[in-house]
């Protein structure tokens, strides 16, 4: 049940940023899909509580919020017809009396709605069809053992995503392919209206390098849990503390060599907290006034 809303939220959202520019009905359209986004993750918590990651219990019920969030402007643009356009580091509400009439600029929610509907149709397959899930995982612990063999490593690989080393056998799961992360830069990259060389460009300093990262954390962290580098802790350590340390700075690195490439993304970040943090602000004073 709760996988046909998913994509009923993706499939929308994705109609949303097909629409012409002019028909305010994909408002209407990305709104629901938003709306329905907000579902899926608002259930995913009843999940992290099972396996008690508190951390992705946060984490998951604050993005539900968020897209509620979300759906609430898009609605409210449509019924009132109006547009949030980012120009120049600020917000406009601009009306739309025929598409060569429209003030040029950045529609926040429209943008943001383009960059999740890629993102989620390059993850969620992955994420919810065995076929590609198996495939991805497999071929990310071959690669993983491949690297380790060319350096004399000793790894073999104990089952199709397990690979052991001196006894210590590490699981590939989704998580260790990098899918999310390449899913999220791909849906931002390819949301942006930009001459096609800087997007070119932004793909390969971003999603190649990702992945070839990714391998590399992976490899680390069965060669320092199969030598036993930090003792009886050494999976925790590697996995949880370094190399998720290294990850984070890698990827602040990339967002940062991407952000260079294509400023219009650090547009859409500055317009979507001005358009968020102005709707707070309007909803709190609307209660107060209340």
């Amino acid at each position: 049940m709760i996988e046909n809303v998913l994509w009923l939220a993706v499939g929308l959202m994705i109609a949303s940023s097909v629409i012409p520019r002019n028909l305010m009905v994909r408002k209407l359209v990305g709104g629901i899909g938003w709306g329905l986004f907000s579902v899926h993750w608002g259930y995913q918590p009843f999940h992290y509580i099972e396996i008690q990651d508190y951390a992705n219990v946060g984490l998951t019920f604050i993005f539900a919020l968020f897209c509620v969030f979300v759906a609430y402007i898009m609605l409210r643009e449509y019924r009132e017809g109006v547009l949030l356009v980012g120009k120049n580091r600020d917000l406009v509400r601009s009306k739309i009396p025929s598409p060569n009439g429209m003030e040029k600029g950045m529609e926040i929610t429209s943008m943001l709605t383009s960059a999740s509907a890629l993102g989620a149709l390059i993850y969620f397959p992955f994420a919810n069809f065995s076929a590609l899930n198996t495939w991805i995982i497999g071929e990310v612990a071959s690669q993983v053992v491949w690297i380790l063999h060319y350096f004399d490593i000793p790894v073999y690989m104990k089952d199709w995503n397990m690979i052991t080393l001196n006894g210590y056998t590490v699981e590939i799961i989704l998580a260790c392919t990098a899918i999310e992360s390449i899913a999220l830069f791909m849906g931002l990259i390819g949301s942006v209206s930009a001459p096609f060389r800087r997007l070119v460009a932004a793909f390969i300093v971003s999603v190649p390098v990702i992945y070839v990262l990714n391998l590399i954390r992976d490899s680390f962290v069965v060669l320092a849990y199969g030598e036993q580098w930090f003792g009886i802790n050494s999976f925790s350590i590697a996995h949880n503390y370094i190399a998720k340390a290294g990850s984070g700075i890698a990827l602040f690195l990339i967002s940062y060599a991407v952000l260079r490439i294509l400023p219009e993304l650090l547009d859409l970040i500055d317009g979507l907290w001005v358009v968020l943090s102005r709707e707070m602000k309007n909803i709190l004073d609307r209660f107060a006034g209340d």
